[in-house]
């Protein structure tokens, strides 16, 4: 249980992030999506009244000093960041806080992309693993001949989600508490000329799935995990209920981007697969391993485009001479993505995202995987505060 100080602490902090939202949507640059995405707290909450963005970083000066004396060591630190990474949202608004620094003060991530090395090295693990299948010739050839095995075609791909969302839904349910029935859970639908390849609306209990993109079936089975079950949709259940049960601050019911907690939210929704246990064959394995090599060559286009100053029309070269999968429609989405001046450096949660909440799962007994989970969706989290876990003292 957390500290009545704590508990409070969330209090201040939810109506402050709307404020700063509210500010934001005040701009043409945050009129149609705002800092806040999701906001849970409509109903009980309303946003603190700031005239300037000065006012809000007063503010959130002082939430920083307050978060100091709380007493619990991950949240002294998550709250020390989420204020951090609220303040440098401020100095980007007000044209002080360029590329690199917004890398670094909004995520909590080093500013920079994925290094060519680590690339290089998924790119070797899927050669590897793509030869033992049977797969001939260099990489990019056996991802093509990969894809084309397993590709969904487009006017049967909300019925093959749909039937692996109830596989997904039950096997969640076996390992985790979900405080609701299958009705409740989340409607898929599709969409064309997005900027994401799919979004969780937990509000309106859809998942907005981009059908642009080449979609295969292991593909599919990702994407149902992290926006539905046991991603996105549990994660805003289980905060939303430990909120009205009185055991989770309010700030869960928000949800925030281009802050510290950006990071993991997409980590925990990546893990998924193995919480639930859905691993199954070598063709998942392909699966994330392309995933992770495209959230790396995410970080990358990304750096080219607003970092070095490369076109758009070089960046998307890039990107469709190095993808190997997805197609057009994949190189079109990371596009709108990065070009989008509010979103673009998250693109960096989803290549640091398993990589902060991956290797605390594997090195967690599995005796303690369910306290892990309750760990992990009962509270936000930072990159630094899911590894408090096993040593919440050292951080």
């Amino acid at each position: 249980m957390l500290s009545d100080k704590t508990m409070a602490y969330g209090e201040a902090l939810t109506v402050a992030l709307l404020g700063v939202d509210a500010l934001y949507r005040q701009e043409p640059a945050g009129a149609d999506e705002g800092l806040v995405v999701i906001n849970m707290a409509a109903a009980t909450h309303r946003p603190q009244a700031f005239a300037t963005y000065a006012d809000a970083a007063a503010c959130f000066e002082d939430l920083q000093r307050r978060a100091a004396a709380l007493p619990e060591p991950d949240r002294r630190k998550y709250y020390d960041q989420v204020c951090a990474s609220t303040l440098a949202f401020i100095l980007w608004r007000q044209g002080r806080l360029p590329f690199a620094g917004q890398l670094a003060g909004f995520l909590h991530v080093p500013a920079a992309p994925a290094e060519d090395a680590e690339l290089d090295a998924i790119r070797s693990q899927l050669h590897a693993l793509l030869n033992g299948m049977g797969y001939g010739g260099y990489l990019a050839a056996q991802c093509v001949s990969w894809e084309a095995r397993h590709r969904v075609p487009p006017d049967e791909v909300l019925g093959v989600i749909r039937e692996l969302a109830d596989d997904a839904w039950e096997r969640t349910a076996q390992r985790m508490r979900l405080p609701a029935t299958k009705s409740d859970g989340m409607r898929f639908s599709g969409v064309t000329g997005a900027a994401f390849n799919a979004r969780c609306n937990y509000l309106q209990r859809t998942v907005e799935l981009n059908l642009d993109p080449v979609l295969t079936r292991q593909g599919l089975k990702h994407l149902v995990v992290h926006e539905g079950y046991p991603g996105h949709y549990v994660q805003f259940k289980l905060r939303e209920e430990g909120y009205r049960r009185g055991t989770s601050p309010a700030d869960g019911l928000l949800s925030v981007v281009n802050t510290a907690s950006s990071t993991p939210f997409e980590g925990i929704a990546d893990n998924g697969l193995r919480v639930i246990d859905w691993i199954e064959s070598d063709d998942d394995r392909v699966n994330l391993l392309l995933g992770r090599y495209r959230a790396g060559l995410g970080t990358a286009a990304a750096w080219r485009l607003h970092a070095l100053g490369w076109p758009e029309d070089q960046v998307r070269d890039w990107l469709r001479a190095n993808a190997f999968t997805g197609g057009e429609g994949w190189v079109a989405n990371r596009m709108r993505f990065i070009t989008s001046p509010g979103r673009a450096v998250l693109i960096w949660s989803y290549w640091w995202g398993d990589a902060s909440v991956a290797p605390v799962w594997e090195a967690t007994p599995p005796e303690r995987h369910r306290e892990l989970l309750d760990y992990l969706y009962s509270l936000m989290h930072s990159r630094q505060t899911v590894a408090m876990f096993a040593q919440p003292e050292e951080l």
